[in-house]
C-alpha cells in the first residue's frame, strides 16, 4: 500500500506539473489536482509513519517516532515552502514544473525504498515484527 500510493502521487505530480507548465490549469482546476494528490500523498505518509514506528523494538518505538516524524517536518515544513517560495519567486512556470518534477523524483524514491525495503506489518502482533529488547532472559 506504501509504494503504491507513493507511486500514484508521484505519477499525479507530474501530470499536474506539466498541465501547470503548459498553462492549462485554472485555480480551481490546480486545487481539485492537489486535494487529489494529498488524498494519495497522505496515505502513504502517514503509513509510513506507522510502519516505520513498527519496526523496531518496543522499548525505541518512541524515538523511531519522534526521528521520523522531525525528519518528515523539516522536509515539508522548511525545505518545501521555502524552495517552493523561491521557484515561484523565479516568475517561471517552467522552474515551478522542476519542483514539481523534484517532488515527483522523490516520491518515486519512497516508493522504490519502500518495494526493496518494506516490511509486511499487516495483520501481525508488534512483538511478530520486532522482537522487544526485554524479551532476552539470559545474558551472557
Amino acid at each position: 500500500m506504501i509504494s503504491g500510493t507513493y507511486a500514484v502521487s508521484a505519477v499525479l505530480l507530474g501530470a499536474t506539473g506539466a498541465a501547470f507548465a503548459d498553462r492549462l490549469l485554472g485555480p480551481v482546476s490546480q486545487t481539485v489536482l492537489w486535494s487529489v494528490i494529498f488524498f494519495f500523498a497522505s496515505a502513504a505518509a502517514s503509513s509510513a509513519y506507522l510502519t516505520a514506528s513498527e519496526i523496531f523494538p518496543l522499548e525505541t518505538r518512541g524515538l523511531a517516532i519522534a526521528i521520523f516524524f522531525s525528519l518528515g517536518t523539516a522536509a515539508g515544513g522548511i525545505v518545501a515552502p521555502w524552495l517552493f517560495g523561491t521557484l515561484i519567486g523565479s516568475g517561471s512556470q517552467d522552474a515551478v514544473f522542476g519542483g514539481y518534477l523534484a517532488g515527483a523524483v522523490l516520491m518515486l524514491a519512497a516508493a522504490g525504498v519502500t518495494l526493496r525495503y518494506g516490511v509486511r506489518a499487516e495483520g501481525q502482533a508488534l512483538e511478530q515484527i520486532a522482537t522487544p529488547l526485554s524479551s532476552e532472559t539470559e545474558y551472557e
